[in-house]
């Protein structure tokens, strides 16, 4: 199973569970997160949604290299009524994919009724970004690092681009520049995170504080998510995601032309990650 669930009384605990792959983001996973957020928010005795990553690592982002990456399978249309990218050509395929199981679905995730904590442990990488910042609270590892290395394709950053409202403009530039790492207590006080805490104690933390919540109305805390959220927007997050997508894209189609219809720019999983690395 991709990703596992879990009841704990009033928590319920969703796990991506490609280890194996550092937890590497295919369809497969991304449509079976979906049902198992619907899940929790269908069942009235779940009062927060706890997301986790099996093994060493949160998530090592989009899976673009794995033997079970199923960029050509048909996607299920749950967050947006495009048409389905198999069969489509170019521009058109990319678009309509990366609407749906990418800046769509974490739309989708974003607007769970019942909050969410990411539980986030070694890599959180790229696309793995957008999973984390979708919950509405942030618990890391000390030995969490995370990275946002697309400017290396060319490509203004990960679909879901909230950046500069995560960690502000300026660390938001910095983090794109660079592509570098960043650490769980530089990430903290950026304000991307709620707490840092060792590694040992991550699950047991994370827990604490959902057990902490759940006592709390459900219907007063769905109301207060709403709140944030529209506050968010109305500072502009989600118009500004929708400027960038086009940007996104743009970033794509260029590679594409410059390079014979790669719309990565030459870089791969390995080259990624070597990158990444030493820098």
């Amino acid at each position: 199973m991709t990703v596992e669930y879990e009841r704990r009384g009033p928590v319920a605990v969703v796990t991506m569970n490609r280890p194996e792959y550092r937890n590497a983001q295919n369809s497969a996973m991304t449509y079976a997160l979906d049902a198992a957020f619907g899940r929790a928010v269908d069942d009235p005795e779940v009062k927060v949604i706890v997301l986790a990553g099996a093994g060493k690592h949160f998530s090592a982002g989009h899976d673009i290299g794995t033997p079970e990456r199923d960029v050509d399978v048909s996607f299920e249309r749950k967050a947006v009524l495009w048409w389905d990218h198999v069969g489509a050509e170019g521009g058109d395929q990319r678009f309509a994919r990366e609407s749906e199981v990418y800046l769509g679905m974490c739309r989708r995730w974003r607007e769970i009724p019942k909050p969410t904590i990411a539980s986030v442990q070694g890599a959180c990488i790229a696309g793995a970004l957008m999973l984390a910042w979708v919950c509405d609270m942030i618990v890391a590892s000390d030995d969490a690092f995370f990275a946002d290395p697309v400017v290396r394709m060319g490509i203004p950053g990960v679909e879901y681009f909230a950046h500069p409202w995560v960690l502000g403009p300026r660390a938001a530039k910095e983090v794109l520049f660079t592509g570098e790492r960043f650490t769980a207590q530089q990430a903290k006080e950026w304000g991307m995170l709620n707490r840092v805490v060792p590694r040992a104690d991550l699950e047991t933390e994370t827990m604490a504080l959902a057990e902490k919540i759940a006592v709390m109305p459900r219907m007063g805390l769905a109301l207060a998510k709403k709140a944030v959220n529209q506050a968010e927007d109305l500072m502009g997050l989600r118009s500004g995601m929708d400027s960038v997508f086009g940007l996104h894209h743009f970033a794509h189609a260029h590679n594409a032309e410059m390079s014979g219809g790669d719309s990565l720019g030459g870089q791969d999983a390995r080259s990624m990650r070597d990158a990444n690395r030493t820098s």
